[in-house]
């Protein structure tokens, strides 16, 4: 049986190229006492993956230069030497970018109809596809509730406006505002479908093109009385406009800024930051690693709204792991409606 998985070959500078990468063929691994062999059934690909793939110090260790990239990834489990998880058992992970990983049983986390009530949910008539696991039941959603709930302190009747907001988190971002008592909610995406997608189908109370003309200006226009709330996924423009449109007390989530990611000068910072004393204002970056804590209580108050389909979510699905490149860079495009996987 072969394995393929994608190594990692040169530290991109700027944007990634196909020449960084390469697709290799190994030998199926086996797995040991207190593990697990999975076959991926889907993998995640993800803004954060660009930092690791850079020598820089970050929050996460870089991918090592020759070895198997890694991300999240949910698999049926074909072999089993630890107790608690059976052959047949679905599982979620974090060695993706490959076909079959050994997994530590303590690192792999059931999910679907034999998982534990943590992440388990009664879907009842509505069907919850085990891709949902790597996106509104699983890290992109606890980082969007953990981001508002935690970091923003989200009150209701608060107004939030959420950049990228037709992507995997600030899709969520929108509806849980929403959800959870916001008098309004604005979103910004980069093109007019997206800007429609997030109004009828989202429920956002207003959103625009950021490519139609200065942020600043199209915030203010759907936000005139300001906001209480910025979740921030893309940083530069968007950011500044957020500091310019902050009502007393406001707070800002950063949880990305994809506008610099592949930036190779430092860019600047916005111009517009002593408005934070006007208005008492804070700006606060988190990691969803630090919020482990609420995923309990995220998929007890989340599950239903995911199950009823009161809370609305899309996938971007790519056809198999020699895609998966590709699929990354589409994320870093952009390309995506709500979370990029990978189907294998």
């Amino acid at each position: 049986m072969i394995n393929r998985e994608w190594h990692l070959l040169s530290r991109p500078v700027g944007w990634p190229k196909p020449e960084d990468f390469a697709l290799v063929e190994t030998p199926v691994p086996t797995p040991g006492d207190g593990q697990v062999l999975v076959r991926n059934k889907f993998l995640s690909v993800d803004p954060y993956m660009r930092g690791r793939m850079s020598a820089a110090k970050s929050y996460a260790a870089p991918f090592e230069l020759g070895k198997v990239m890694q991300g999240g990834a949910v698999g049926e489990v074909i072999a089993s030497h630890a107790e608690g998880i059976e052959v047949g058992d679905h599982v979620l992970h974090f060695f993706g970018w490959r076909e079959y990983a050994v997994v530590d049983a303590k690192n792999a986390v059931k999910v679907g109809p034999t998982a534990v009530p943590a992440v388990q949910v009664d879907a009842g008539a509505h069907e919850v596809p085990l891709s949902a696991y790597l996106g509104v039941l699983g890290m992109t959603g606890l980082t969007a509730y953990a981001g508002l709930v935690r970091t923003a302190s989200f009150k209701e009747g608060d107004i939030v406006f959420v950049s990228g907001a037709a992507g995997a988190v600030g899709s969520q971002v929108g509806q849980l505002a929403k959800l959870l008592g916001a008098s309004r909610v604005i979103g910004s995406a980069g093109s007019d479908e997206k800007v429609k997608l997030l109004v009828e189908e989202y429920g956002f109370d207003a959103a625009f093109n950021y490519k139609n003309g200065p942020v600043a200006e199209q915030l203010r226009e759907a936000a005139p009385d300001g906001i209480d709330v910025y979740f921030d996924n893309v940083g530069g423009d968007h950011l500044e406009a957020a500091v310019g449109s902050l009502r007393e007390g406001g707070r800002i989530a950063v949880c990305g800024m994809i506008s610099v990611y592949n930036n190779t000068e430092p860019a600047p910072g916005p111009r517009n930051l002593t408005r934070l004393i006007q208005t008492r204002g804070r700006i606060e970056g988190f990691l969803v690693g630090d919020h482990y804590d609420l995923q309990p209580d995220f998929v007890r108050k989340v599950g239903p709204w995911v199950a009823s389909g009161e809370l609305k979510y899309r996938e971007t699905v790519v056809e198999g792991i020699e895609n998966n490149l590709e699929a990354f860079l589409g994320v870093l495009r952009g390309d995506n409606i709500g979370k990029m996987v990978v189907k294998l």
